[in-house]
């Protein structure tokens, strides 16, 4: 008898073990992150347009129905339009595109013609007697890079949008505003490497949520501890660090132009309003801290925006801040890896200009 119960506690206990293991193993596998197309995030459409002769460009993310954003700004030196809209304290209302250009403070006429497209294509705010569409904008200064005096204006930013609204392929590269794109920036062009814009995304159960970034950085990028572009030597035969470059300059000078600039973009279907974003954003920062050094310097605009569009779902916020960096870190290795390019094709497009090197 004493037998026969130990035999049953014994199937019990076993029976309880496997539906334990069965029911965690359903639990992984529904909190599994999973790669999927940027194209899988509902509520967003990327388009862009270029110039090829002078190297800059525009990407246009249009949200037709709206996405509530928010922006934060680390850089010393951003080239930005409507960046006071996103202000958690003002209204909490959407915006229909983020325009990301070239062509530094000048490209900022590519949202007037983005305006004009939206407008046509109906959307924008009712305000009774006109649609408004509400655009921001953040540029990267690619003026070392091509040709300076070709920038883009409001025909580029139309036609990037255009692009946008008819289904454009967010591609990773040397594509739209990652044209221009350059880093490792310290001692000159003719030490640098080229860069671009990249992609990636993912989901987290119902969570949906892409990164979008243009590298143009001062500093170097690493991806998995191992530096993947930046400064090189002056034969350009192997590479320097910028850090250590920076430190050996050590008098009070002001050594390097403000010519930088990170953009990043998190799209996400996370229900959150324009504080939670931000909040999103900042923490989204922490993937420029882990892919490039140096980085936030007063010759940096860096600056990220978080938006959120398509059909929302319910998400906790440390979770999409922590998981927006480490795609955000992807994208970053995306545009690096995209945008390689041979050295003499490369210094085919950079004006002779003098390095600071010293």
């Amino acid at each position: 008898m004493r037998i026969k119960v130990l035999f049953q506690s014994a199937v019990r206990m076993l029976s309880s073990l496997i539906i334990l293991s069965v029911g965690a193993a359903a639990q992984a596998e529904g909190t599994a992150v999973k790669d999927i197309p940027f194209t899988a995030i509902n509520g967003v459409r990327i388009g862009n347009a270029q110039n090829d002769q002078g190297k800059t460009g525009v990407t246009v993310l249009c949200f037709p129905n709206g996405a509530k954003t928010g922006v934060d700004v680390s850089g010393g030196g951003p080239a930005s339009r409507e960046m006071s809209a996103l202000d958690p304290t003002k209204e909490d209302i959407g915006v229909h595109a983020i325009v990301l250009a070239g062509g530094s403070a000048y490209g900022l006429a590519a949202s007037d013609g983005v305006m004009k497209c939206l407008e046509e294509s109906g959307i924008g705010f009712d305000t009774g007697v006109a649609l408004v569409p509400l655009v921001v904008q953040s540029d990267i200064y690619d003026l070392s890079y091509g040709r300076s005096d070709i920038r883009p204006d409001s025909a580029m930013g139309y036609e990037a949008c255009r692009n946008a609204l008819a289904g454009g392929e967010p591609l990773s590269g040397s594509v739209g505003v990652g044209v221009g794109a350059t880093v490792g920036k310290l001692c000159g062009m003719k030490q640098s490497q080229k860069s671009g814009i990249g992609y990636h995304a993912v989901q987290l159960g119902t969570l949906k949520l892409g990164a979008v970034v243009v590298v143009n950085a001062i500093g170097d990028v690493y991806a998995h501890g191992q530096k993947i572009a930046g400064l090189m030597n002056a034969q350009r035969t192997e590479f320097i660090d910028s850090v250590q470059e920076l430190y050996r300059r050590t008098d009070s000078r002001d050594l390097f132009p403000r010519t930088n600039t990170t953009l990043g973009v998190i799209v996400t279907n996370g229900k959150f309003d324009k504080a939670q974003l931000t909040r999103i954003a900042a923490q989204a920062r922490n993937a420029y801290a882990r892919s490039i050094n140096p980085v936030g310097t007063l010759a940096d605009g860096d600056t990220i925006y978080a938006s959120s569009c398509g059909v929302p779902v319910y998400a906790d916020i440390n979770v999409v801040g922590t998981l927006a960096a480490e795609v955000m870190a992807k994208a970053i290795e995306n545009a690096i890896v995209s945008s390689k390019m041979d050295d003499a094709e490369y210094l085919s497009h950079c004006p002779d200009l003098p390095t600071t090197q010293e």
